[in-house]
């Protein structure tokens, strides 16, 4: 948009105005900017026009099928990170992510916010599975998406993702799944190790990124005697759909990645217990993308600050890790799955936070109106463009 139409929106989200006496005003009271921006943060028009669109680094995509009310909370519980069933007399809409799901999903399919589940999976069921997922994913303020691969098959692809979303979709696939497919047609280990590396040169040639779950990783590749004695292992006890667990395998799958040269996305619950092995890969051309679980997100993003080739996912809650790391080595993700509520809820509750930042440093003078904006874009967008090349990617030069 024209930079001043911009300037204009941002404005409004941070309480400000280009005049210099209502913009002296507005700095000069805190309580007056935050009070605005959280008007504002609920119409996603203001800071919407002023960030670029979200990419989103993380995801796994939506289901296919109708939801009833059962089916939905569960997929719900999974989000708030439960793994029961609601107890008696209970619901999983009364979470923080319960809140936002009725706070902001049912205006995108045409209904009051805040209206009762009931008749918000009602509507839903009557616009159909399809309809009213292309009306969340659309109306979630999301650009570009980096989907992981290998999630079940009642999830949409990335193809199907891209047509509901109406935005490129670009794809991350996960190493234990890979290599899960390159089991089931290896007769022995000399042809699983040597159909892994083949699998994993083939994916690279055109994935985004590969991505795998890992707790701990030593600072130098696994003895290749121990791989084999570990892929032994696995592939002789192993069942149908079962991913690999052992730690030298993963280490072996998580090091051949690196020699590819593409981002690696780490899915690790604490990312302390991999320094080392951040600090053994700073030469390799490899950049590593940290997806903690919480509340390990400020400890991703001091490893981040420490290590050049290192980021970390904003997390949700970006005013604590944007104070532990250079503002350009954290990236946005909803890490949404099943639900395309959660596209929408993950976007809604970023844009809010950074709008909320950005008043509070505007109003104290801690930053320019420009710089806030220039900030929140490389959070929101700009570094996960350059991290993924996703401008290469696009030109089909990558």
């Amino acid at each position: 948009m024209p930079d001043g139409e911009e300037a204009a929106a941002m404005d409004e989200a941070t309480g400000t105005s280009a005049d210099p006496a209502s913009s002296d005003a507005a700095e000069g009271t805190s309580k007056a900017a935050l009070d605005t921006v959280l008007d504002t943060a609920d119409r996603p028009s203001a800071w919407a026009r002023a960030l670029p669109p979200l990419i989103d680094q993380h995801s796994h995509g939506a289901l296919h099928g109708e939801l009833g009310l059962g089916s939905f909370e569960a997929h719900l519980a999974a989000a708030v990170g439960s793994g029961t069933t609601a107890p008696a007399g209970t619901t999983f809409f009364d979470s923080w992510t319960g809140l936002a799901v009725r706070r902001w999903c049912p205006p995108l399919l045409g209904l009051e916010a805040h209206c009762a589940p009931v008749r918000y999976l009602a509507r839903r069921r009557e616009l159909g599975a399809y309809r009213a997922g292309r009306l969340l994913l659309r109306g979630a303020g999301i650009g570009a998406f980096l989907l992981e691969s290998g999630s079940p098959g009642e999830l949409t692809s990335a193809d199907e993702l891209a047509a509901a979303a109406d935005g490129p979709v670009h794809e991350v696939i996960r190493l234990e799944p890979l290599v899960e497919e390159v089991a089931g047609t290896s007769g022995s280990v000399d042809s699983f190790i040597g159909n892994t590396a083949e699998a994993l040169y083939a994916a690279a040639q055109h994935a985004t990124a590969f991505a795998v779950g890992i707790t701990f990783c030593d600072e130098t590749p696994p003895d290749p005697r121990e791989v084999r004695r570990a892929a032994d292992r696995w592939l002789g006890g192993r069942t149908p759909r079962a991913r690999p667990t052992d730690p030298a395998l993963l280490q072996h799958l998580l090091w051949s990645a690196v020699a590819t040269g593409l981002p690696v996305q780490l899915h690790c619950a604490d990312p302390q217990p991999l320094a080392g092995f951040l600090r053994a890969t700073a030469g390799a051309g490899t950049d590593l993308v940290l997806l903690p679980c919480r509340p390990h997100h400020r400890r991703a993003a001091q490893l981040a600050a420490a290590f050049a080739h290192v980021y970390a996912d904003a997390g949700p809650r970006p005013g604590e890790t944007l104070g532990e790391a250079p503002f350009g080595k954290l990236l946005f993700s909803t890490g949404a799955r099943a639900l395309p509520e959660l596209y929408v809820t993950g976007a809604r509750l970023f844009v809010r936070s950074m709008a909320r930042l950005a008043a509070e440093w505007v109003a104290d003078g801690f930053c320019t109106r420009p710089e806030a904006r220039r900030i929140a874009a490389l959070v929101a967008a700009g570094t996960a463009r350059r991290v993924y090349r996703l401008d290469a990617a696009a030109s089909g030069t990558g």
